[in-house]
């Protein structure tokens, strides 16, 4: 069986050249596979799945077109795109995961996260998370206008680029305790997820393994896993 995953494309009116990358990519590389598992921020921001922009309709359309080709694609939310829901993942056949999961590959179990929720050693953009994530809050957001909304979600890019500017990077990186910590109280000996833009495997104490995936921007990313192993591939977009 072989299992893809991507995370952090970020996709939005101002980068169609990501847009058709990752259609280039659902049609092709993802045509030859079994599972695609999208491990959050695939869009830069998500105002509700009564909104789709009309330049993102053909992503919506592609990811359809692969499920119903056979690919189980399966969806987890990022920093950016979690307000995606129900009605996202009928039009377009994906399966929510929630923000843990473990799935299993030819090498042994698998540790899924977007990663963000390890970045314990930044405890201002947790307290933010902990906020967007409640259940209530997103529940009145989803009952504002379009067009409130959209001035929400910038005004929430712009907060996030000031603090981001003012962090060093050590701080919006995972914690490694956390990681460990996770790891070991999920008994996976790996560990695959997003957000912090640093792809790379690293290997761990007691032979675990935490492969990072990387955003795409100039360059595009997917971890390739089979019986084979698990590789990290690096495409160019142009």
């Amino acid at each position: 069986m072989r299992t893809l995953f991507i995370s952090d494309l970020h996709l939005y009116s101002g980068r169609p050249d990501l847009s058709r990358a990752l259609l280039h990519f659902l049609a092709t590389t993802a045509k030859e596979c079994d599972r695609l598992y999208i491990l959050g921020d695939l869009f830069e921001a998500w105002i509700g799945d009564d909104f789709i922009p009309d330049d993102l309709q053909p992503v919506v359309t592609a990811l359809n077109t692969l499920s119903q080709s056979g690919c189980q694609i399966f969806f987890q939310h990022g920093n950016r795109d979690f307000l995606i829901g129900n009605r996202f993942a009928e039009l377009t056949g994906v399966q929510i995961m929630g923000d843990s999961e473990i799935i299993q590959l030819a090498s042994g179990p698998a540790l899924l996260m977007h990663g963000d929720q390890l970045c314990t050693d930044d405890q201002e953009y947790q307290a933010l998370r902990q906020q967007l994530r409640n259940p209530q809050w997103q529940q009145a957001v989803l009952t504002k206008s379009v067009a409130e909304r959209l001035e929400m979600a910038k005004q929430l890019r712009m907060a996030s680029e000031t603090q981001t500017a003012g962090k060093s990077t050590d701080i919006m990186d995972v914690n490694q305790q956390a990681v460990m910590d996770t790891m070991t109280n999920a008994e996976c000996n790996l560990l695959i997820h997003g957000h912090t833009h640093r792809p790379a495997t690293h290997l761990l104490e007691g032979g675990k393994r935490r492969i990072v995936l990387g955003d795409w921007d100039k360059s595009g990313w997917y971890l390739d896993a089979s019986e084979q192993g698990e590789h990290l591939i690096r495409f160019d977009i142009n």
